[in-house]
């Protein structure tokens, strides 16, 4: 089955122990997309892949996350047959373009209702990614893995149970994810698992990040850290997914 083949990268995700398992696998991820495009293999010098890259392009931040690595070379033979495919999209957007009359309505609101062609383009340019698409199709493969193993794996169940929890951001993922996966009966006991696990996890990071502004009280300046060092990464990661304040991106090369 093709759910067997991400067992173990997901079960080392839960393992890591960090505060959400899927922003554990989208880092991993994200870093491997990373290496194929711009790392040793020079995938960015093959004319397929730049074809895809070409067409793709790059998001806001996936076009940082590439300068952060650091492969200035690769970078730029990436943008500069990218740069002239969106040359000639612009030429061919820019020649049919027509400024739209605005009604008085229209003004006074200040919008417009049918939107104008030229910033839909660009909108539209800005939402495609190259990574952001590669990695949506391994995501929705991790998610079929996930509820593969909730029905099929004891272990993995119990190892969920007594875990840290998801980030909202893929928290609800999972519960859209949930409805076409599980039956009625295998639903409610997900639920049953994981919404108590969701706000016992919640409070844990409230009461971390309560207990660091009590550190800042001078009486309680020699009193021991406990957990809340880190609160305040570990709280953002946990309310909306994404990365340690350093970045997942520092190569270790």
């Amino acid at each position: 089955m093709k759910e067997q083949l991400y067992t173990i990268p997901l079960n080392d995700a839960v393992n890591a122990d960090d505060e959400c398992p899927f922003c554990f696998i989208e880092r991993s991820v994200e870093q491997d997309l990373l290496d194929f495009v711009l790392g040793s293999g020079s995938s960015y010098m093959e004319a397929d892949i730049r074809e895809m890259t070409d067409k793709a392009g790059f998001c806001r931040p996936h076009f940082q996350k590439m300068f952060d690595y650091g492969n200035t070379l690769g970078n730029a033979w990436i943008l500069k047959t990218h740069y002239r495919n969106i040359i000639a999209e612009m030429k061919e957007e820019f020649a049919h373009f027509k400024p739209g009359k605005t009604s008085l309505k229209e003004k006074f609101r200040k919008t417009t209702e049918n939107g104008n062609p030229i910033g839909m383009w660009i909108h539209e340019k800005e939402a495609s990614c190259y990574i952001c698409s590669q990695f949506s199709d391994t995501f929705k493969r991790y998610m079929d893995t996930f509820f593969y193993l909730w029905k099929q794996d004891e272990t993995f169940r119990e190892k969920i149970t007594n875990g840290k929890g998801f980030c909202l951001h893929h928290f609800g993922a999972l519960c859209e994810a949930c409805d076409s996966r599980l039956s009625n009966n295998d639903k409610t006991q997900f639920y049953h698992i994981m919404l108590p696990l969701m706000e016992r996890n919640m409070e844990r990071l409230s009461e971390d990040v309560a207990w660091m502004v009590e550190k800042f009280d001078y009486r309680n300046a020699d009193a021991d850290w406990r957990n809340s060092k880190d609160a305040i990464q570990r709280g953002m990661q946990k309310l909306k997914g994404g990365y340690p304040a350093d970045g997942p991106y520092q190569s270790e090369k």
